[in-house]
């Protein structure tokens, strides 16, 4: 079985990460996957670029100049939306050509447009889309937050664009192109990396009743498995003495990661708790990191965005605890990282973290937005709770649900029944 994996890019974010990590599972365990991006980084043989250079910035820039117009010529949710006006047409690739099922999984910013990706069904292939958040599920927006038009009427006067614009309503339009994709092809297949995921956009309109399944992302727990924080401390050039919190993303400023949120639940620590705070230390890994160093009532230790796995390793194995305050997440790469290195969880019960942290087993779901409660788990773990029993956990928990071998055998079911249905219609 051949599969071509689609995703815009080969490294950055965490839908490519996701990606990267299916294909080797696949290879791993029988199939022969290859990937195909717009941005391709590495020298990877089993990993295609597009070329085109110029070609591909212009769809990038092309649909942020409609986005802007849209938004009355404002920046503020100028990359929380996408439109997929323009993109390239993957069906001529001899990638495309040779794979017996393709793929999808992140394709916005300019890799497929809407009209590619009704080629891409059109060609009688199977297609399976995984979904890393909600933008297949919905007109626009790849986060729905409170809104819930998707399920009911259908998105249109989405509350990201202002209202009345004389350009008329760009998600009721975006909408209508892609329920009539939908609707006409019925050889696509959906799969959300968490169970939360999978009932939100089950809930789709644009899907019409289509079953989404559930398969975790995978991760290769020969790399990421637990080590001697000592080692991994000084490598980092971290301090020995102190217990240290961990926080990652891609961009450490990122509101939606929560940041503001961890700060405040530092500074309720170091208010109730001194003799705790005194020997406690905030890590952050990620772009902006500097930014925000002065912030935090106990020391901090900014790592910046760090490419190297090494070293992205050695971060979790120098932590003695993962916080992530995210105000929406799907199945974060960050926390099955932590975890498969034997470090013990903290996060908001939003999205797919509970699915992954089990509350006061292996680490702590506090209540969602709650500071005080976030605080109390970060408390909690370090200084009450059982660590080595919570640590083994954690480990126990990536290796029976995230492991490359079990959720490439789950792909390739679902390969397996579309493969089946192909020939059946034939």
């Amino acid at each position: 079985m051949r599969v071509l994996i689609v995703n815009t890019s080969e490294n950055t974010g965490g839908a490519a990460v996701a990606a990267n990590r299916i294909m080797e599972a696949l290879n791993n365990n029988g199939v022969k996957a290859k990937m195909l991006v717009r941005d391709k980084a590495t020298g990877d043989l089993t990993v295609v670029g597009l070329g085109g250079g110029l070609r591909q910035k212009w769809n990038f820039l092309w649909e942020r100049w409609c986005i802007f117009c849209h938004a009355g010529f404002s920046r503020r949710h100028l990359f929380d939306i996408d439109i997929a006006n323009a993109g390239t047409d993957i069906t001529k690739t001899r990638e495309f050509k040779e794979a017996d099922v393709i793929h999808l999984n992140w394709v916005n910013q300019g890799m497929l447009s809407l009209k590619g990706i009704g080629r891409i069904l059109a060609s009688g292939k199977p297609v399976v889309w995984t979904m890393h958040d909600m933008w297949p599920a919905t007109a626009l927006c790849h986060l729905t937050f409170n809104c819930r038009k998707y399920a009911s009427s259908g998105c249109s006067q989405c509350p990201l664009l202002p209202r009345g614009g004389i350009m008329g309503d760009l998600a009721k339009g975006v909408w209508k192109r892609k329920m009539n994709i939908l609707k006409r092809y019925n050889n696509v297949y959906f799969v959300a990396c968490s169970r939360w995921l999978a009932g939100e956009a089950g809930r789709s309109r644009l899907f019409g009743g289509r079953k989404v399944a559930s398969i975790p992302n995978p991760i290769d727990i020969r790399t990421f498995c637990p080590g001697g924080k000592g080692e991994a401390r000084r490598l980092l050039g971290l301090p020995e003495g102190r217990r240290l919190v961990l926080f990652v993303a891609q961009r450490v400023s990122n509101a939606n990661k929560g940041m503001a949120y961890l700060i405040e639940a530092c500074r309720r620590l170091a208010e109730s708790q001194p003799g705790m705070a005194g020997s406690l230390g905030v890590v952050t890994l990620g772009g902006c990191g500097g930014e925000l160093a002065g912030s935090f009532a106990v020391p901090s230790y900014p790592l910046g965005y760090v490419s190297d796995v090494r070293k992205i390793v050695a971060a979790y194995r120098a932590a003695d605890l993962f916080v992530m305050p995210s105000l929406s997440e799907n199945l974060p790469n960050t926390i099955m990282e932590a975890m498969a290195c034997g470090v013990p969880c903290v996060g908001f019960n939003v999205g797919g973290i509970p699915e992954m942290i089990d509350h006061r087993k292996n680490g702590y779901v506090a209540a969602y937005k709650d500071a005080a409660d976030l605080a109390e788990g970060m408390r909690w773990t370090l200084a009450e709770a059982d660590y080595a029993a919570l640590s083994r956990a954690a480990v126990s928990k990536v290796v029976t649900s995230y492991s490359q071998q079990s959720v490439a055998m789950r792909y390739i079911e679902v390969y397996n029944q579309a493969l089946a249905y192909k020939h059946y219609r034939l």
